[in-house]
């Protein structure tokens, strides 16, 4: 035997041969036990961690082939939205081309083109390692067959009101200038400033003073808010204030969320650009006044002189006016989180849009039961609390994103924005009784990527159409995966499965 370990001898040769054998084919006997492979985004390359997850997995169904099992370890790759969407795009940047340039339909084709030359290289990877996964059943999330199970897991779930569309505050990525989940934002610790501003109550010579991280948002405030605990300022509940640098009158009001240890006590309520001030506004029915374009510039909504600044550059132009105006009372060092996307790495704003949401609240308290139950194991035991807490707590899931890569969403517009939601354009006018001359136009947004993941361990084996290959491996047997997308992935799979198919997407 030879003294020395060479790869590019020993696993060309048994690459070779377990393909040529289909050793990963399913046979027709023995109990069926199935493994779903996470699926790599098609933009990547394997990392340490997937090298080793991908041996435990190629370990366990070799062993349970090796006991006459029937065995089927499922292949794909992930469409990844946004990461894919980046690579494309940046590569026309260097062009000096955007995606406008090319229109939407040969942008995509662009994308098609990039994936046949470079995303192949995971495949590759798998493949060297001696991966056992049956090749001749691989699945890409964009295949023709897991967009039937999009589109009509889509169409269930709004026909029945779980998916709706609705104005609503999002995480939103200036840069990519799409809505990105909670679970795409990072949080990062950063010593900013707090700048303390003085609001003249109207009809007095009194002013108050504001603390605020954010002063380029005074201009989007429709009212001042403080605790209704708070002895200094009850007597200016209901009275009115300007906000400084414009003639605007916005009321001072009492909210029992408001920390009276916080700053002055008197804190500037934002509903379009804060989600905690969101919430207050609903509480008031106050004004929702949005000031920022997607791409995080003053809007329409402010005065001239400020219009189209880039946000921070807005920042640096209010404060000096107001400084000048001797409305800048002092600036105070501040510890603070800041969001930012995980793709662009820009500082994400809570931004009132148009959006696409699955409601959660129901199809969360069915998975959380399978698992207290004892029907979802998982191993180590522990990571149930992950789940649950994220299960326990959750919020509406936004689905819509606005790229051009990815399922799009299968929805159609009237010129009066009346919505048609259906399989296709055929089928929505079937449906809804539409008459020919009535003109309709798809939606622009692509749905979020783990929509489709969600619906992976049974779309993948023939779902929404009956298929012996679902009859035999569905539910699947384990999934192994990393702990850090239990709630990207594993917690939807759950909901989606449970929803769709009425059982457990593995055991």
């Amino acid at each position: 035997m030879d003294k020395s370990y060479k790869p590019e001898i020993l696993e060309a040769k048994w690459q070779h041969e377990y393909e040529k054998k289909k050793i990963g084919a399913p046979k027709d006997s023995g109990n069926p036990f199935c493994i779903m492979i996470p699926p790599p985004n098609i933009t990547g390359s394997l990392h340490l961690g997937h090298g080793f997850q991908l041996t435990l997995m190629d370990t366990i169904i070799r062993y349970m082939r090796m006991n006459g099992r029937n065995t089927l370890w499922q292949m794909g790759t992930d469409h990844a939205g946004i990461a894919t969407q980046m690579v494309v795009e940046r590569q026309l940047a260097a062009q000096g081309l955007s995606k406008q340039d090319l229109g939407r339909d040969e942008f995509i084709a662009k994308i098609w083109q990039w994936i046949e030359k470079s995303g192949s290289n995971i495949k590759s990877q798998i493949k060297r390692m001696g991966a056992s996964v049956d090749w001749d059943s691989e699945k890409f999330t964009l295949d023709e067959s897991m967009s039937e199970a999009v589109i009509s897991a889509f169409v269930k779930l709004h026909r029945e009101g779980t998916i709706y569309r609705g104005n609503k505050l999002v995480n939103w990525d200036p840069v990519l200038q799409t809505a990105v989940s909670d679970l795409e934002v990072v949080s990062e610790e950063y010593t900013g400033s707090l700048w303390y501003l003085k609001y003249k109550v109207c009809g007095e010579d009194d002013f108050i003073t504001v603390a605020t991280t954010r002063p380029e948002t005074m201009f989007g405030d429709t009212a001042i808010a403080i605790s209704p605990d708070d002895d200094r300022h009850k007597h200016l509940i209901n009275k009115f204030v300007n906000i400084p640098l414009t003639s605007e009158k916005i009321k001072i009001i009492a909210d029992s969320h408001i920390d009276p240890e916080f700053g002055t006590g008197f804190v500037k309520v934002t509903p379009a650009h804060d989600f905690n001030d969101y919430e207050i506004g609903k509480r008031h029915n106050l004004i929702v006044k949005n000031i920022f374009t997607p791409g995080a510039c003053l809007n329409e909504n402010v005065p001239a002189e400020f219009r189209g600044l880039e946000r921070f550059e807005a920042r640096k132009k209010v404060l000096q006016q107001l400084d000048s105006q001797g409305l800048l009372e002092k600036t105070e060092s501040h510890k603070m989180v800041i969001p930012k996307g995980d793709r662009s790495g820009a500082i994400i704003e809570p931004y009132l849009t148009q959006q696409w949401f699955v409601a959660t609240e129901k199809l969360a308290k069915p998975a959380v039961d399978v698992v207290k139950t004892g029907r979802l194991k998982f191993h180590p035991k522990n990571w149930e609390n992950t789940y649950f807490n994220w299960l326990e707590n959750i919020e509406d899931w936004c689905i819509s994103r606005q790229l051009w890569w990815g399922h799009r969403i299968p929805a159609w517009y009237d010129k009066s924005g009346n919505v048609y939601v259906g399989k296709s354009e055929t089928e929505v006018r079937d449906f809804y009784k539409l008459a020919p001359e009535i003109e309709l136009e798809q939606d622009s947004d692509d749905l979020d990527t783990w929509f489709s993941s969600a619906l992976w361990p049974f779309a993948t084996l023939g779902w929404p159409n009956k298929s012996i290959r679902l009859d035999t491996f569905f539910p699947t047997s384990l999934l192994v995966t990393g702990f850090d997308i239990i709630f990207f992935w594993v917690a939807r799979m759950v909901m989606f499965s449970l929803k769709f198919t009425g059982d457990i997407p593995f055991k």
